[in-house]
């Protein structure tokens, strides 16, 4: 007997269609099938950075069970369109973004009105990596210790400027939380991304950025930087000969960061639970800690409450520092 026309099959495959099938069920059913293509990962930032680097390597461990992810890399307006084509996504587990404490924390501080909630228009998957950032300088500025660029910096009063990978994310407030700490005037250039600004600091063009600890890594093996600093409360241990801001006499210029996942509102919770399992699972694994941690991010693995915890908990820290410099985004 072909079980597979039975009536009782026939009639689910006649009530799935006519979307008369009972809610739970309909959910289940998605939930199995799910997924039926390719997983698009929407990342706000250009190709190369730190986000793809994690991404990609949760990607491979997913592939038996989740299929191939699809990076799809929106640089431009400090990631917001990426979370704008993300918001509007349809709500199947498709379509899926990675969010940073910037865009989720830090953004509904910045901005005065933003098109996005970080918390209704997003179901939280995992929390996947923190990080820490380092204090990278050109290799032509005249300092090795943070004492002496600091003294070099003054010297120069408005004329040095400082990288960040995006008005309002934890680069730029890292660098305005040193400025007020030890009294400088630098002048902040905002770009759209890791990469870019990296470039741009291993060409020379500006002297100042505030990397990823991954991303130093990467600059100081070509020998055009030097890493001064590195914004945890405790040394990096990719970097662990490179003294933190607080060790160094500053303790207020400390910050971390983190990479989330997330879908869209109204994905159904079958499908959620489905990629959370699978991205926990990655984020635990031997091989993707290993290259979390070569590339200078610790993995996580919250999920939906510890992450919504961290984030009411990061947009009320920034919150503050943000009104005590009276910052207001522009762009």
């Amino acid at each position: 007997m072909n079980h597979s026309f039975s009536p009782r099959r026939r009639a689910t495959a006649a009530l799935i269609a006519s979307g008369l099938l009972p809610w739970g069920i309909r959910a289940q059913t998605s939930a199995t099938a799910f997924p039926t293509k390719p997983i698009h990962v929407l990342i706000g930032v250009p190709a190369g950075g730190t986000q793809d680097v994690l991404t990609r390597a949760i990607g491979e461990y997913v592939r038996p069970t989740l299929g191939p992810l699809v990076l799809d890399n929106r640089g431009g307006a400090a990631g917001r369109i990426a979370i704008e084509v993300a918001k509007n996504a349809e709500p199947d587990g498709h379509t899926i973004m990675l969010g940073t404490a910037g865009t989720m924390t830090m953004f509904p501080n910045a901005y005065k009105s933003l098109n996005y909630d970080p918390f209704k228009d997003f179901a939280p998957i995992v929390n996947a990596a923190s990080f820490e950032l380092a204090l990278t300088v050109h290799k032509d500025v005249p300092a090795n210790t943070l004492a002496e660029f600091i003294t070099w910096a003054k010297s120069q009063g408005n004329k040095v400027s400082f990288a960040s990978y995006g008005a309002g994310t934890p680069s730029h407030f890292l660098g305005e939380m040193l400025n007020r700490s030890a009294g400088l005037q630098m002048l902040h250039i905002p770009y759209r991304g890791s990469t870019p600004a990296r470039q741009d600091i291993l060409g020379g063009t500006v002297p100042v950025f505030f990397d990823t600890v991954g991303g130093a890594i990467t600059s100081l093996q070509t020998g055009r930087v030097k890493v001064l600093a590195t914004s945890g409360s405790k040394r990096s241990p990719p970097m662990p000969a490179i003294p933190t801001f607080a060790e160094q006499g500053y303790p207020d210029v400390v910050a971390n960061s983190w990479f989330s996942f997330y879908a869209p509102a109204k994905t159904p919770q079958p499908v959620l639970d489905k990629l959370r399992a699978e991205f926990t699972k990655a984020v635990n694994s031997r091989e993707v800690r290993q290259q979390l941690l070569v590339n200078g991010m610790y993995p996580v693995g919250d999920g939906p409450e510890a992450l919504l915890k961290t984030m009411r908990e990061d947009t009320a820290r920034w919150g503050r520092i943000m009104r005590a410099v009276n910052f207001v985004a522009t762009d």
